[in-house]
């Protein structure tokens, strides 16, 4: 019997490698969760993405609130940091805590992250952030580094197979105008 994983998931386009790669060991279920996303219009965007990715992938796929004003809280003081710097920490904290909650209040045995994929982020750091979360709440964190084996790539290839839209920017308010 395959695991359950809520795998937590930024976008449709880092999902699809993902799901991919993961599905022939767990029993995935996708987890939006990404009060980040600014603005509102761009959120709305890539959460239709991913309701159609998981249509199309047959997964399944649930969401959190769109807690922005929460976000915005956990990263005051943080606004000028480079990207990939303290603020980005904050932020997958933020976001894999959410996951965790939420995997433990529904029986998932692990959670993990597509953050991964992306060549801008550091798969130590959202590794390490992940566990330490997974050890507070007694859940198993799933440490990948999907930007292997030329993941990256491979997103892009199956975004083109899903005609899926693609962003050009991690997704808060600050990484539209902040490069690291």
């Amino acid at each position: 019997m395959k695991k359950r994983l809520l795998l937590h998931i930024c976008c449709a386009p880092d999902a699809t490698v993902s799901v991919e790669r993961l599905l022939p060991g767990y029993d995935i279920t996708c987890y939006f969760f990404n009060p980040n996303i600014h603005p509102e219009k761009e959120y709305h965007l890539r959460f239709l993405e991913a309701q159609r990715l998981s249509r199309d992938m047959n997964i399944p796929l649930v969401w959190g609130d769109y807690s922005s004003e929460l976000w915005m809280e956990a990263v005051r003081g943080l606004e000028d940091e480079p990207e990939g710097g303290k603020r980005c920490e904050v932020c997958f904290s933020f976001r894999l805590e959410g996951a965790a909650k939420y995997a433990v209040q529904h029986g998932f045995e692990a959670f993990s992250t597509v953050l991964t994929v992306s060549p801008h982020k550091n798969a130590d750091t959202i590794n390490r952030i992940g566990s330490e979360i997974g050890l507070r709440y007694g859940l198993e964190f799933l440490c990948l580094d999907l930007k292997k084996k030329d993941g990256f790539g491979r997103s892009v290839a199956l975004s083109k197979h899903y005609k899926l839209y693609r962003q050009n920017y991690c997704g808060c308010l600050f990484s539209k105008t902040k490069k690291k």
